[in-house]
C-alpha cells in the first residue's frame, strides 16, 4: 500500500511489519505543522494496509521527538484558525491512535517529549533506549497537557505519578518510566529499534484476528478514558494560548533559538 503522508513521516515494509520513523532529525522531531497533520493520517492509513499486521514507531536521529515546534506555538498563538486546526487534529490523533487496527511497538531512541511522550502513551508495547527518556513539559510552558499523556497514564501508572509528572514536566528516565509502568523494556542504546521490531514480529506471526481483537478489548478501557476528558482537554489547551504565561515562554524560547 502507497501511504499518503508528507515526507517528515516514512514508512517502510518489512514483511508483514511497518517501521515507521519521525524524519526532521535535524530539529530533533519536532513537530512541526507538517508532522503533526501527517502523524493525524498515519494511523488509518496502516488499518487500511490490509498487508500490515504490527507497526513499529521510531525517531530519526537522536531524538524521539523533542516535542512542539515552537515556531508552530507562536503562530497558534496569534492564529486563531490555526490553533483551532491543529487543536481538532490533535484530538482526531488520540482517537486515530487508540482505534489503530494494528499494534503498535514504540521504539523509544531517544528523548519523547510533549506530543513525542503522547506518541508513547498510545502506543501498545514500549521499548526505550537506557539513554532516553519521557517528559510532558505543557504545563511548564504554559499549555494545559491535553493531548494523551496525562489522558492516559492513570491508566498505565498511579494517578498520583501521573499528576506529579504532568505538573512538573519532570524527565522520566527510560528505567524508571519502566519501573512505573509507562514502558515495558530498556534496551542499551543503538538496540532498541532490533528490539522492537523482533517483538514487532512475534506479535505479527499470531493469529490476526485474536491479535486485533484482542488489542481492541484493551483499548476500549483507554477509548473511554480519552472521550470522557478529551474535549475539555482540548477546550482547556486552546485557551491557554491566550494566556501571558504561555506568550512569555514562547518569546523567552524563540529569542535564545535566534
Amino acid at each position: 500500500m502507497d501511504y499518503d503522508l508528507p515526507g517528515v513521516i516514512r514508512v517502510e515494509a518489512d514483511g508483514p511489519v511497518r517501521i515507521v520513523r519521525l524524519s526532521r532529525p535535524d530539529q530533533l522531531n519536532a513537530i512541526n505543522e507538517e508532522l503533526h497533520l501527517g502523524l493525524t493520517r498515519l494511523f488509518p492509513q496502516l488499518s487500511a494496509d490490509v498487508d500490515a499486521r504490527v507497526a513499529v514507531i521510531t525517531g530519526e536521529g537522536r531524538a524521539f521527538s523533542a516535542g512542539g515546534d515552537f515556531d508552530l506555538l507562536d503562530r497558534m498563538a496569534n492564529d486563531r484558525a490555526l490553533r483551532h486546526d491543529v487543536i481538532a487534529e490533535g484530538r482526531e490523533l488520540v482517537l486515530n491512535m487508540i482505534r489503530c487496527r494494528v499494534p503498535v511497538v514504540a521504539a523509544v531512541n531517544g528523548p519523547a517529549v510533549g506530543l513525542g511522550c503522547s506518541l508513547i502513551a498510545l502506543s501498545d508495547v514500549v521499548y526505550m533506549a537506557e539513554s532516553a527518556y519521557l517528559s510532558d513539559p505543557h504545563v511548564t510552558v504554559g499549555l494545559v497537557a491535553a493531548d494523551g499523556g496525562p489522558i492516559i497514564w492513570p491508566l498505565h501508572t498511579s494517578l498520583l505519578l501521573a499528576k506529579e509528572y504532568a505538573f512538573t514536566g519532570d524527565r522520566i528516565s527510560a528505567q524508571r518510566a519502566a519501573d512505573i509502568g509507562l514502558a515495558n523494556h530498556v534496551c542499551p542504546d543503538g538496540e532498541v529499534l532490533p528490539a522492537a521490531v523482533a517483538a514487532a514480529h512475534k506479535i505479527a506471526a499470531l493469529p490476526r484476528q485474536a491479535v486485533e481483537a484482542t488489542k481492541r478489548v484493551l483499548n476500549l478501557h483507554i477509548e473511554r478514558a480519552a472521550l470522557a476528558t478529551i474535549d475539555f482537554a482540548m477546550a482547556a489547551e486552546s485557551e491557554s494560548f491566550d494566556t501571558p504565561d504561555l506568550r512569555a515562554n514562547v518569546d523567552r524560547f524563540l529569542k535564545r533559538s535566534v
